[in-house]
């Protein structure tokens, strides 16, 4: 089992050779791999950062009641202790008009001056209520039959649409995820059998001296493990530099969406397309080099 990794620095030398034999087909193929792969890190980005955003806005799930103009102030404390009794709700805050000029003011950032145009504040107190996320067809259908609420607003609805995204990014994925594979094991494997065809004669020559098999087609396969790699440390890096200038602008423009840290967001792709790329470089040098063997 020792022997063939006696010879690593044999057969990383064959491989720097057969790389550097045919070099421009090879860098053509690392920058056509880095693509395919940038592409995959994309849509694995997405999906993450919108399964990001769906835990953050269930965590956080919230419904707000609108109620008649006039409740006194007694008639919303008891307004608040009927809401408190429904199962799944866990916490009921009245927000009177000024809070919710402030939020507001809050969310527009830089553009808050529009509110300065009305000559009166235009919001009107309302009722916010956390809940369980689990619960939440429930405590509507509860809220429903409440006479004194006029208005009810919940996220259920953006929710189910951030899951129809991840439906339809897991779709992609999956796609993507095969176009890469049948993509990078047909570059890989056309790679290795066109230097198997350029080298044949010496190919020949060692199975003459009685050469083993491994002997002969490691070289290939480490040259076919660099082609993917390098391409998915060429993603990596259009990576790095995208969700960078992804994050900025999406946080000076909608800062109020929820994202997951960069850092960790970059390291957990990268991770995942390294080790892809790591497994269909050397299933793509074994299908190249079948023919041969």
């Amino acid at each position: 089992m020792r022997k063939p990794f006696n010879n690593l620095g044999y057969y990383v030398k064959e491989a720097k050779t057969l790389f550097q034999t045919d070099f421009l087909s090879n860098i053509s193929s690392i920058i056509s791999i880095g693509l395919i792969f940038f592409v995959l890190a994309l849509v694995i980005s997405g999906w993450k950062i919108i399964n990001h955003t769906i835990g953050i806005v269930e965590n956080e799930a919230e419904i707000n009641v609108y109620f008649d103009d006039i409740l006194d102030r007694q008639d919303i404390a008891y307004l608040k202790d009927d809401i408190a009794k429904i199962h799944g709700v866990e916490k009921v805050t009245y927000i009177d008009k000024n809070e919710s000029y402030n939020r507001m003011e809050k969310i527009l950032g830089r553009e808050s001056h529009v509110l300065s145009l009305f000559d009166e504040n235009p919001f009107t107190p309302f009722i916010e209520i956390q809940i369980h996320m689990g619960e939440v067809e429930h405590i509507l259908n509860e809220l429903e039959n409440i006479d004194s609420i006029e208005y009810i607003r919940d996220n259920k609805e953006i929710i189910d649409r951030l899951k129809g995204i991840v439906i339809l990014l897991k779709i992609l994925g999956v796609l993507a995820l095969l176009a890469v594979g049948v993509s990078t094991l047909i570059i890989v494997s056309h790679i290795i059998r066109q230097g198997i065809y350029t080298n044949k004669e010496q190919i020949k020559t060692l199975k003459l001296l009685g050469a083993p098999d491994v002997f002969i087609n490691l070289p290939f396969l480490l040259e076919g493990l660099f082609l993917t790699v390098s391409g998915s440390i060429i993603a990596s890096l259009f990576l790095i530099i995208t969700v960078k200038y992804g994050y900025g602008k999406i946080g000076t423009i909608l800062p109020f969406i929820p994202l997951p840290s960069s850092v960790g967001l970059i390291a957990n792709v990268v991770i995942t397309i390294l080790s892809i790329s790591g497994i269909l470089g050397v299933i793509g040098s074994f299908f190249g080099l079948r023919p041969s063997q």
